[in-house]
C-alpha cells in the first residue's frame, strides 16, 4: 500500500529536523563534492542527490557541489567511479563510493559530526597509538548497508584520518554499489579493512585495536591499555609475560591474589614467534601468534600487564619486595620469575655483524623475505625441523644443517621433513657468515671427514636452542643450577624467600603446556605460602 504523500511529507519534516537538531552545534563548515556519470542513470547518484536536498537546510553551512567524472576536479582528486562522494577535500582525503543509506547512514553522520567538530576524536590511548605511526596509509574500507557493524569501523577510519591528514586516506566502498570492487579483494563479509592494498582487518574493532592494526599492518586482537601511576602495589608481581607468567597470573588472581604481570618483549615469549604448534592439549594444530591471543585474552580478564618496561632491580626486604621496571615501582609480597629463555646464538665469525641483514632467528618473522630464495636452517630439534617446514611451505628452498649424525625432531615432524624434499647436511657445522652487507656465503665443516667447503645462501635461519634469562636472578643472589637455570624446590621457591620460578628458566623440558602447568603451580604455592608462610615455626603467628 503506497504512503500518501502528507505521511512522507510528515516524515521528511520529522528527519530534517531530526538533523537541525544533530547539526546545531556545528563549528566547521561541512564541503561535499558529488562525482557522477551524467550518461548514466544512477540510482545510488539520485539517492545521493535526495540525501543532499535533506541536508542542506539542516545543516549550517553545507556547501554540496555536483560535478561529471571528466572535470578537472576529478583528475585532481583521482576519482574514477561514479558515484563518490569528497567531504572537506582540501582538509581531508575522504572518498565515499556509493550512497550512505541505512546502516551507512549512520556512519556517514556520525563522520559529518566530527568532521562540523560536534563530536569528539581519538581517546588518550589512541592518540598515542597515532603518534607512533610514521608512514602513510592508504585506506579501503569495504561496507554493506545492511551491515550493523560496519559504523563502528568507519568511523574509527575516519577518527584515524582527522587526527592525521597528512598520513591517512580512507575510501568508504558500499559492495553492493560496486561489487567489481569487493570481488577484486575478495570483500564478500564486511566490514574489511585494507591498508595499501594489505587486508589488516576483518570486522568491527575497538578504535585502539583499529589503530594497532593500523601501526602494525595486520590485524590485531589484543589491546593493552598503557598505565601512567608510578607506584603499584600487589600481592605478585610476575616477570615475563609467556605460557608460565600468563597462566600463573590466571591461577594467582582466581586465587585471590592481586596480581601483575610486566614483560619487556612480545608477550608469549618463543611461542608467538613459533608458526605453528602442533602438540597443545586440545587444539590439534594452531599458529603460536594465536594460542598467545588466546592465552593474553584469558589472562586479561584476571590481571593488569604491563608491556614493554623492563624490570632492573628487585629488592627483598623483610616482608616487602620493591620492584624497579623502566617505567615505575611495584611493592609486591612475592615475585615469580618467568623470564624464559632466549635463542641460542652460534657464536661465529659474521654472525653478529649480519643479524638483520640475512642472519635470522625467527622463521614466522622474517621468512616472507627469502621467498624464491636459498637459505640454510641451522639445529636438529622440533624448532628446527617446524620452521623449516614453514620456510618451505612459504616458497624458500631451505637446506637443513646440523651437527649431529641424527636429528632430535620428533618422528612425525622427521617423516614431514622428507615428504616435503627438504635436504639435511648431517655431522655439519657453521664455521663462519659471509657476506659485505648481506649474507652471501657460509663456510660448513663437516666433523666427521674434516671436510671444509662454502655454500652460497641469502640466509641463516638458527634454531639450535635456548639460553635462560637468569640475569635477574643472579643480581639478587638466587641460586643458579650446573646448567644456568634458576635453581628451585618442587614448590618452585627458590633460595630468596618470597621469589619463585617457573617456565623455561628454571630448566626441563621446553614445552608450552609444561611451562604453563609449572605456572599455575607455582600460583598456587605462592598463595598457599601467603596463608601459612613455610617460613614460620610451627604454632608462630604470620
Amino acid at each position: 500500500m503506497k504512503k500518501k504523500k502528507k505521511d512522507i511529507d510528515g516524515e521528511l519534516k520529522a528527519a530534517r529536523n531530526e538533523l537541525k537538531n544533530l547539526f546545531k552545534d556545528i563549528s566547521s563548515k561541512i564541503h561535499i563534492l558529488l562525482f557522477a556519470d551524467p550518461q548514466k542513470d544512477d540510482p545510488y547518484a539520485l539517492l545521493i542527490r535526495q540525501i543532499m536536498d535533506l541536508m542542506k537546510d539542516a545543516v549550517p553551512g553545507l556547501l554540496f557541489e555536483e560535478y561529471d567524472l571528466k572535470h578537472p576536479l576529478a583528475q585532481k582528486h583521482q576519482v574514477r567511479q561514479s558515484p563518490t562522494l569528497l567531504i572537506n577535500p582540501d582538509r581531508f582525503r575522504i572518498k565515499w563510493l556509493g550512497a550512505p543509506v541505512q546502516e551507512e547512514s549512520r556512519s556517514f553522520v556520525q563522520m559529518l559530526l566530527m568532521i562540523g567538530g560536534v563530536e569528539g576524536g581519538l581517546s588518550d590511548q589512541s592518540r598515542k597509538i597515532m603518534d607512533a605511526i610514521d608512514g602513510r596509509r592508504r585506506l579501503k574500507l569495504f561496507t554493506s548497508p545492511t551491515c550493523p557493524y560496519c559504523p563502528q569501523q568507519v568511523v574509527n577510519a575516519v577518527k584515524a584520518v582527522i587526527a592525521r591528514p597528512d598520513l591517512i586516506s580512507i575510501e568508504v566502498i558500499d559492495i553492493q554499489a560496486f561489487p567489481d570492487l569487493a570481488e577484486k579483494y575478495k570483500a564478500f563479509s564486511v566490514p574489511q579493512t585494507f591498508a595499501d592494498e594489505i587486508l589488516i582487518a576483518k570486522g568491527a574493532q575497538s578504535e585502539e585495536l583499529f589503530l594497532m592494526s593500523l601501526k602494525t599492518m595486520e590485524e590485531q586482537h589484543i589491546f593493552i591499555p598503557d598505565n601512567e601511576a608510578q607506584q603499584v602495589t600487589a600481592d605478585l608481581v610476575i616477570i615475563g609475560g609467556g605460557p608460565a607468567g600468563l597462566s600463573a597470573g590466571i591461577y594467582a588472581a582466581r586465587s585471590g591474589l592481586n596480581t601483575v604481570i610486566v614483560e619487556r618483549s612480545v608477550l608469549g615469549g618463543q611461542v608467538a614467534l613459533t608458526p605453528v604448534v602442533e602438540n597443545y592439549p586440545g587444539l590439534t594444530q594452531i599458529g603460536g601468534k594465536q594460542l598467545v591471543e588466546i592465552m593474553v585474552s584469558h589472562a586479561l580478564e584476571y590481571v593488569t600487564i604491563f608491556q614493554g618496561e623492563e624490570v632492573v632491580k628487585i629488592s627483598p626486604e623483610q616482608d616487602t619486595i620493591t620492584v624497579d621496571t623502566s617505567r615505575r615501582r611495584f611493592t609486591t609480597k612475592a615475585v615469580l620469575l618467568a623470564t624464559g629463555a632466549g635463542h641460542r646464538r652460534l657464536n661465529v665469525e659474521g654472525e653478529e655483524r649480519l643479524s638483520g641483514s640475512g642472519v635470522s632467528y625467527c622463521s614466522t618473522c622474517d621468512g616472507p623475505l627469502f621467498k624464491g630464495k636459498k637459505v640454510v636452517m641451522v639445529g636438529g630439534g622440533d624448532s628446527a625441523v617446524t620452521e623449516a617446514l614453514h620456510l618451505k611451505n612459504i616458497g624458500v628452498d631451505v637446506t637443513l644443517v646440523h651437527r649431529r649424525e641424527t636429528l632430535r625432531a620428533q618422528d612425525h615432524l622427521v617423516r614431514n621433513l622428507q615428504a616435503n624434499d627438504i635436504p639435511v647436511l648431517f655431522n655439519t657445522e657453521i664455521k663462519s657468515i659471509e657476506g659485505d652487507k648481506r649474507v652471501e656465503t657460509v663456510v660448513l665443516y663437516n666433523n666427521k671427514t674434516g671436510e671444509t667447503t662454502s655454500k652460497k645462501t641469502d640466509g641463516v635461519f638458527v634454531a639450535i636452542g635456548y639460553d635462560p634469562a637468569v640475569e635477574l636472578a643472579k643480581t639478587n643472589g638466587v641460586e643458579l643450577t650446573e646448567d644456568g637455570y634458576i635453581k628451585h624446590d618442587s614448590n618452585h621457591r627458590t633460595n630468596i624467600r618470597g621469589i619463585y620460578s617457573a617456565g623455561d628458566v628454571a630448566g626441563g623440558y621446553k614445552q608450552i603446556v609444561i611451562a604453563a602447568g609449572q605456572g599455575s603451580a607455582a600460583a598456587l604455592t605462592i598463595f598457599e605460602d601467603m596463608v601459612n608462610p613455610y617460613w614460620k615455626k610451627a604454632g608462630e603467628v604470620s
